[in-house]
């Protein structure tokens, strides 16, 4: 689904296996790259581009962790779950790193819906989160594992305005 397409609050009872859903862009320059492991993770290859180009990166990278926020960023903007994304669990990998100049966005798509079988009002979707760059590179991998409620009892479909 595109931003301008999905409904407000998105249900259970809206989703299927096989949705998609595609983010807006997000522009990284090195002085976030800089800034967000100044603060979270103090690495030589994140903090200066000098003392980064001996290193098994050979330039300035920003850290998977900064790569995994923004990938946040842009999942609760572009898939807007009723109640929030709650993870349940996940499994990441980064197979390339994230570069000053890099422009990202995510794609993301509905593996499987499992129903609860103790509580009826609501099921753990799989879902698959793609990463890419402005080449269409992935730079990352996130499999989560999202709990998802259904719509309460008397609430119309929501439509998009």
């Amino acid at each position: 689904m595109d931003l301008d397409s999905a409904p407000k609050t998105l249900h259970l009872d809206d989703l299927n296996v096989g949705d998609v859903f595609l983010s807006r862009a997000q522009a990284v320059d090195a002085q976030q790259i800089v800034q967000f492991a100044s603060q979270f993770d103090p690495q030589p290859f994140h903090l200066d581009e000098e003392a980064a180009k001996d290193t098994y990166f050979q330039g300035l990278a920003a850290s998977g962790w900064h790569t995994a926020a923004i990938t946040m960023r842009l999942m609760v903007e572009s898939f807007p779950l009723a109640q929030g994304l709650i993870g349940a669990g996940v499994e990441l990998s980064w197979s390339q790193p994230t570069r000053p100049g890099d422009v990202l966005r995510v794609k993301s798509t509905i593996l499987s819906i499992t129903p609860s079988r103790s509580k009826p009002d609501r099921a753990i979707i799989l879902f698959e989160t793609i990463t890419l760059n402005q080449r269409d590179e992935a730079v990352q991998k996130l499999t989560s594992r999202i709990v998802a409620f259904r719509r309460p009892q008397g609430d119309a479909l929501r439509t998009p305005a």
